[in-house]
């Protein structure tokens, strides 16, 4: 085969992270040629089994730092960025990574002539009280102002089986005397399948999106933060009590526990902060089509997926409640 003919390359960066390897495996899928950037790319093996022997290569790259970008882009057709933090930790701080990172590889893929697609978040907000929502959307505006047909995807909380929300309170729920509802549990939530967000992106890949175009990825339906609670203690046959933490006490309980070094605190008063607004799909979004219905796609039930991964959580895992099917 020769270099004319060979399947398009995707560059793909934070393609080891949780919405990254979903990214990776739907490409695979379709027959692209893959180069995953990643900071530790020893960490990154697990990867190669998602495509054929040499569909899928793995590259070093750091977002702080821009010649590690533009290398791992040279060549592409087209670079997705996954690459996002919860919480600051060093050197990894909202304004390096999300903002100066993204706009590095912007950058880099106008400069290889490449399309790209990235992953923002619901919430963006230049004007938010959020470093991780003001940062979010003043990355999409450089991005935007650096090239124009660029695609962002913005989705809502996302589960899966590598989450860090639902895994986190069923794995809470194991030990903990209650679960804590921050601000009393009322934040709305459209919680989106990861899979049905890599199909997104495959479709971007495809030209099947349209280019310049911000799109809004929620689920079928709208849960309030203790709803997701609930939902979650139903599917790992468990019962716990609830606990109202008002917003002031979490974001207190946040930074004292971020000030705690080589422990990953719970929740940061970052965290705290961006609980304090809904997190659902606007209604101009859903009236302009650039929603998962918008683009063709049937957005997967939270209740359909929940089981498959948090069986682990039960009180006797697979076998809880399994009766003679056991």
């Amino acid at each position: 085969m020769t270099l004319s003919n060979l399947p398009p390359l995707v560059t793909v960066f934070g393609g080891s992270g949780f919405i990254g390897r979903h990214v990776v495996r739907a490409l695979a899928k379709r027959g692209y040629r893959i180069r995953v950037a990643v900071r530790r790319p020893d960490l990154a093996g697990f990867l190669q089994p998602l495509g054929n022997l040499g569909q899928i290569s793995i590259v070093q790259a750091n977002v702080r730092y821009r010649n590690s970008i533009d290398r791992a882009v040279e060549g592409a057709q087209h670079v997705v960025n996954c690459v996002g933090i919860l919480a600051e930790s060093g050197r990894n701080t909202f304004d390096a990574v999300q903002e100066f990172g993204a706009k590095a590889i912007a950058e880099a893929a106008r400069g290889a002539g490449a399309s790209l697609t990235h992953i923002s978040a619901l919430g963006a907000d230049a004007n938010s009280p959020s470093a991780y929502a003001r940062t979010k959307a003043r990355a999409e505006t450089a991005i935007l102002s650096i090239k124009p047909d660029a695609i962002i995807l913005r989705p809502s909380i996302v589960f899966g089986p590598e989450d860090e929300f639902f895994n986190k309170f069923a794995d809470m729920s194991r030990t903990a005397p209650f679960l804590p509802l921050i601000g009393g549990g009322k934040t709305k939530f459209q919680p989106v399948y990861v899979q049905d967000i890599a199909e997104t992106v495959a479709r971007s890949v495809d030209g099947k999106l349209k280019a310049g175009t911000t799109y809004e990825l929620g689920g079928p339906e709208i849960l309030s933060f203790r709803e997701c609670l609930e939902t979650t203690l139903a599917v790992i046959n468990r019962k716990k009590s609830f606990v109202s933490i008002p917003f002031g006490l979490a974001s207190l309980i946040g930074s004292v526990a971020s000030l705690v070094p080589l422990i990953k605190p719970p929740i940061t008063a970052d965290q705290v902060t961006l609980l304090k607004s809904d997190n659902v799909v606007s209604k101009q979004a859903e009236a302009e089509g650039r929603t998962l219905k918008g683009i063709g796609l049937l957005p997967t039930l939270l209740v359909s997926v929940l089981p498959s991964y948090l069986v682990r959580y039960r009180p006797q895992g697979q076998f809880t409640g399994s009766g003679k099917a056991a």
